[in-house]
């Protein structure tokens, strides 16, 4: 793989969504309603996680680290993204684009190993109840976590080098609304498949493998489910499964479309569009699907609203 040491490019200019100032306007305010939802939605559940002490389980652990990281994801793109919908000059330069697509890979793998994580959880609270925190101790909470956000960084700085160490010596214009691997790649002045082969390794590996993990212990807790003979304990069981599910099924599917196939599929408005999806609606669902089915989460929430005190201790 060729590397080069400069690029002839010193700037990008991120062409978003339209020229339209009209349409501009109106999409600053939908984006910074749903960003402000966002930030306010997780921070809430990092907040009620924090202060309810019958929140301090592993499994609300996980879902703050969640809430933790879709927190960064938005904010990585998402004000820029606003301020580039007001703005004439719509550039970013080397650096800046360099630091957004590996911050921005970097949240997002964090999340595609978080979700093992959350899914061994779930696996470990239904096949092993009464070992559930003898199992999931703090100190394997904390490595689990740590972990998935070194993996994560770590494997996004190979992701950002081989896509930005390419050369780009004439056109600048990133039909994207945020500098992501696969819009600025198909501006290099050489020919990017060796480099995308590269890629496709790296992405089988930080999803493709994920999801093999995640399916497998699924398969596991559904056999551990069915043999539950109360069809109300397996309503129970199942319940706390659907919303890691659907949270895995709303962020997978279009993760594994944008980075799983070759650049000569590039479609620029379809990719904005579903990239859109991840980045800013998956974690503005995320509060909504946790916080709607979760009876403790709905109880912490109440006894700020209704009674307006916590029930402190300690800490973790």
């Amino acid at each position: 793989i060729p590397v080069h040491n400069q690029s002839w490019v010193s700037e990008f200019i991120l062409l978003g969504f339209s020229s339209d100032p009209t349409t501009n306007s109106i999409l600053f305010i939908v984006f910074l309603l749903m960003y402000l939802s966002s930030v306010l939605g997780n921070g809430l559940i990092i907040m009620l996680v924090c202060l309810d002490t019958q929140l301090h389980i592993p499994m609300y652990f996980f879902l703050c680290t969640l809430s933790l990281l879709d927190m960064s994801y938005v904010t990585t793109t998402v004000p820029q993204m606003l301020m580039h919908l007001l703005a004439h000059s719509k550039t970013i330069s080397f650096a800046g684009c360099w630091l957004q697509m590996y911050v921005f890979g970097a949240v997002g793998i964090t999340e595609c190993t978080f979700f093992v994580v959350m899914a061994y959880d779930r696996y470990v609270a239904i096949c092993y109840p009464l070992r559930y925190t003898v199992i999931l101790n703090w100190s394997l909470c904390i490595r689990l976590a740590a972990g998935s956000w070194i993996c994560g960084f770590f494997s996004s700085l190979l992701h950002t080098f081989f896509t930005m160490s390419l050369p780009y010596c004439g056109p600048n214009r990133v039909n994207h609304y945020l500098c992501e691997g696969p819009s600025v790649r198909s501006l290099a002045c050489m020919d990017t498949h060796l480099i995308e082969m590269v890629d496709l390794v790296l992405s089988v590996f930080m999803i493709i493998t994920p999801i093999s993990l995640i399916v497998a212990s699924y398969i596991r807790i559904a056999k551990a489910i069915l043999k539950i003979k109360s069809t109300q304990g397996r309503c129970k069981a199942f319940s706390t499964c659907a919303s890691h599910l659907t949270v895995v099924i709303l962020f997978y599917i279009p993760a594994t479309y944008i980075y799983m196939r070759p650049n000569s599929s590039y479609s620029p408005e379809q990719d904005k569009q579903i990239s859109l999806f991840y980045n800013a609606f998956t974690p503005l669902l995320n509060p909504v699907v946790y916080s709607l089915r979760n009876k403790d989460i709905k109880r912490a929430f109440l006894k700020v609203m209704v009674y307006g005190r916590w029930t402190c201790g300690p800490g973790w």
